[in-house]
């Protein structure tokens, strides 16, 4: 035992004695901050880090936080609340424990800002040609700046941080709202200036337009409608960019189809596939060595279809089921009726122009269903529709309603999610939308414009923009008296339906308590004070050195 404490004496002593460098690990063989950033190449490298934590945020992680955007609003409700994460409402927007939703967006959405910044910060340390750094600087102040747009939506003013961080810092205090979106628009005007235009990047990468588009919608929620007309017709006016209005790409030659079914269908998406209207979009690659969905094992893949899709394998008719599910068809896939359509979605904000709007036809959003199932003689190759449904059957409910095929891939299924190709047939593995997704799209760019231009008080302008995308779907035009926010908003939901992330719009208004009373009575224990997320209580346990103050209505 003596011996054994004279060692560890000697050990300390050795310890004590050696200089602080001996401690000090040098990476050779592998990836760390101090070797991370020597060349032009292990900058794009980290961009394209920024790229996968977007689209985590946005459409993969979990399956399900992606759609922390979606419900909750006025557009779906909870087929499913012992399954989903927002029922209760007052359950969900808890400063702690619960699911945690404001805790994880909270932390992913500064992870993006953390990468920014380092990259950021690198470029000093680095010989690049100044096109390069101009690159660099630009995509990285793109994303963080649609990190810091979606933090202030969600939680209001919140702290701000520009430079890379080393050590460990407990002293944070939240910035205003309006400090945080004109950082935003200082990232962005310089990502808008320095970046390349959209035909000199590959299809998802970032581009001058892309962030134009973005400065457009941070100049609205900052209260400057002229400077966000200026940012929008930049990406309207470019001679590279239209909305699509002929047929196109991978199932151009389909009879009974449009060019708004064109948009969503595989291969689609991107500029490759002679698509103008694309400004980003979120790019998936579906069983291929890197890509980022893995249809085996359900990893990775934005699950709209399973969310969107109703439960149509559970639906009785007569008592039997004359479905077969899961199918790939208009019946929705491997949906299982998470996220059910609201009245208001499927049918109210229709009702002016049903018949009209190629937006509204049947392929587009199904309400008509045919039965499929050989095994009922009785019913099959017959249709049941979710206006005029059969005695017993409950429109909406988690088995039956109308929904968007733009959540869910018809016929286009990876080949092994197959049991039987010719009918269909897949298995359980399905549920993913196997499809690129756009994050920004022209027409948004034409609806941000009408809505800066009616708060500029120019009816007539707001209403020719808005025409302009109705036009495009067939649609009746809007009078210039009848413009104003809801009606602007129905009418993103009429163009982008579940491919918006509803809530950052709602949200950016200060509209969302006002739009899912009036709309979306499922979630009737909502607040006014839930217009915006607490601040996660760890985050302000932590921060020990300051005060990071709780937003109004919350209990830590």
């Amino acid at each position: 035992m003596k011996f054994k404490h004279i060692f560890s004496l000697l050990a300390l002593g050795f310890l004590f004695s050696c200089s602080k460098d001996f401690l000090d690990e040098t990476p050779v063989d592998f990836i760390a901050a101090e070797n991370a950033f020597k060349t032009y190449d292990d900058f794009n490298l980290s961009i394209a880090g920024l790229h996968d934590k977007v689209r985590d945020e946005f459409y993969s992680i979990d399956g399900n936080f992606p759609f922390d955007y979606t419900y909750g609003t006025d557009i779906v409700f909870d087929g499913q609340p012992d399954a989903r994460r927002w029922t209760p409402y007052t359950a969900v927007m808890q400063p702690s424990g619960g699911n945690r939703v404001p805790e994880t967006h909270w932390r992913a959405l500064y992870k993006i800002v953390s990468e920014s910044n380092m990259a950021i910060s690198r470029l000093g340390d680095v010989e690049l040609t100044p096109v390069q750094e101009r690159n660099i600087e630009g995509r990285a102040r793109f994303f963080r700046a649609l990190a810091y747009r979606t933090l202030v939506y969600l939680y209001g003013g919140v702290p701000i941080s520009l430079e890379e961080i080393k050590e460990p810092k407990y002293d944070f205090v939240r910035a205003t709202k309006k400090e945080v979106l004109e950082q935003c628009i200082l990232d962005l005007t310089f990502a808008s200036n320095n970046l390349p235009g959209i035909t000199q990047v590959k299809d998802g990468e970032i581009h001058a337009l892309a962030a134009a588009h973005l400065l457009a919608e941070v100049y609205i929620a900052n209260g400057e409608p002229k400077k966000a007309i200026l940012a929008a017709t930049k990406v309207i006016d470019d001679p590279n960019t239209d909305l699509m209005t002929r047929r196109f790409g991978s199932r151009a030659t389909e009879n009974g189809r449009d060019v708004y079914w064109d948009l969503f269908r595989g291969k689609n998406q991107n500029r490759t596939s002679g698509n103008t209207e694309s400004l980003y979009v979120i790019q998936y690659e579906t069983d291929v060595p890197g890509g980022a969905m893995i249809s085996t094992t359900k990893d990775g893949g934005f699950y709209m279809e399973r969310h969107h899709g109703p439960n149509i394998g559970s639906l009785r008719v007569g008592g039997v089921n004359p479905f077969l599910y899961p199918v790939s068809d208009y019946t929705g896939g491997r949906g299982i009726g998470w996220a059910i359509s609201t009245k208001h979605f499927s049918n109210t904000i229709w009702v002016s122009d049903f018949t009209n709007d190629m937006r509204n036809a049947n392929h587009n959003f199904v309400r008509v269903f045919t039965y499929n199932n050989p095994q009922f003689p009785l019913y099959y190759g017959k249709t049941i529709s979710t206006e005029n449904p059969p005695a017993g059957i409950t429109v909406p409910g988690r088995n039956f309603y109308a929904y968007q095929t733009k959540g869910t891939t018809p016929g286009e299924h990876p080949d092994n999610l197959y049991i039987d190709k010719t009918r269909g047939l897949l298995n359980a593995n399905a549920g993913a939308t196997y499809a690129d997704q756009y994050m920004f799209r022209l027409a948004e760019t034409y609806l941000l414009r009408a809505e800066a231009y009616m708060n500029d008080n120019q009816q007539g302008l707001a209403a020719a923009d808005i025409n302009v995308v109705r036009a495009r779907a067939n649609a009746k035009p809007v009078a210039e008296a009848n413009v104003n926010i809801d009606y602007i908003l129905d009418e993103r939901m009429r163009e982008l339906g579940v491919e918006e992330k509803r809530r950052l719009t709602l949200m950016r208004l200060g509209l969302l308590y006002n739009r899912v009373t009036r709309f979306n009575s499922y979630y009737k224990e909502i607040q006014e004070f839930h217009n915006l997320w607490p601040i996660p209580f760890v985050e302000i346990e932590r921060n020990t050195g300051a005060v990071l103050d709780q937003n109004p209505g919350y209990v830590n």
